[in-house]
């Protein structure tokens, strides 16, 4: 029993480190995640900022580095996670679905290592943001890199439950679009969502992105006087609600995933 669990371990350990090298290996890869957020950041927040600032009573340019920062750490370890599709091709990965670990093994190692490759993203947006002027203390930094780990585990939460109801890479490619580029929208990731139409509301709340940038904006913004002109709802709330998600979609997600390898 003691080797069992030493060997699941092992296993989870080498998953997660070979996807955090793959990463750390990739040049190109590291140069455009971090292109997009300075993007984001840089031109769109200080457009909206220079625009729109005076209107909405807060800087803009703060309320698209927390909606970014969030949706990073959400999307970079969801898509991350749905690799896992992709990997089944390649000879490591056959390699490790046909030795005698656990399927669950594997998607725990997949998202701690997708979740290292993610936080390492957000340590270098919270860089971004101290360099153009982002006010950031750095008990706050603290609490914000906690933020980063538990939004990363339900984003990988939410990888495992479209991986584990696909087959094919390219059934993943054109459904994962989909699915997470209108979030950016509905989550209110650039926009603020106080005010939106109903149907678009119902959108929203199943969103799972929302309640991970609401969350970082709660934190960020607690004890300010803008907090309810930004924030939608409580910390506490926005908690309980991504811990839930967070269960529901790696049960469904892992039993799906587990059951689609038992029958190929």
């Amino acid at each position: 029993m003691k080797n069992k669990l030493s060997k699941e371990i092992s296993a989870i350990a080498i998953i997660a480190l070979r996807d955090f090298i793959k990463f750390v290996r990739d040049k190109m890869r590291i140069v455009f995640t971090f292109l997009f957020p300075v993007i984001f950041i840089g031109a769109l927040g200080g457009s909206l900022e220079s625009n729109l600032g005076n209107i909405t009573g807060y800087n803009l340019m703060v309320f698209v580095f927390t909606g970014v920062l969030a949706q990073t750490m959400f999307q970079s370890t969801a898509s991350g996670i749905i690799s896992l599709i992709e990997d089944r091709e390649n000879d490591f990965s056959q390699e490790i679905f046909v030795s005698p670990i656990s399927r669950y093994s594997i998607v725990i190692g997949k998202i701690i290592g997708e979740s290292l490759v993610s936080i390492a993203q957000g340590v270098g947006i919270i860089i971004l943001g101290l360099m153009i002027g982002i006010h950031l203390s750095f008990f706050l930094i603290i609490q914000l890199f906690i933020l980063c780990i538990i939004i990363c585990l339900v984003g990988g939460a939410f990888g495992v439950l479209i991986m584990g109801n696909v087959q094919s890479q390219k059934t993943a490619n054109q459904i994962f679009p989909l699915i997470i580029f209108p979030q950016f929208i509905l989550a209110g990731v650039f926009n603020p969502i106080k005010n939106l139409p109903w149907y678009l509301d119902i959108l929203s709340k199943i969103s799972p992105m929302r309640y991970a940038v609401d969350l970082m904006r709660g934190i960020y913004y607690a004890g300010t006087d803008v907090f309810d002109k930004v924030v939608l709802h409580s910390i506490g709330w926005n908690l309980i609600v991504l811990v839930a998600m967070f269960f529901i979609f790696l049960m469904i997600g892992t039993f799906m995933f587990v059951r689609n390898e038992r029958n190929r």
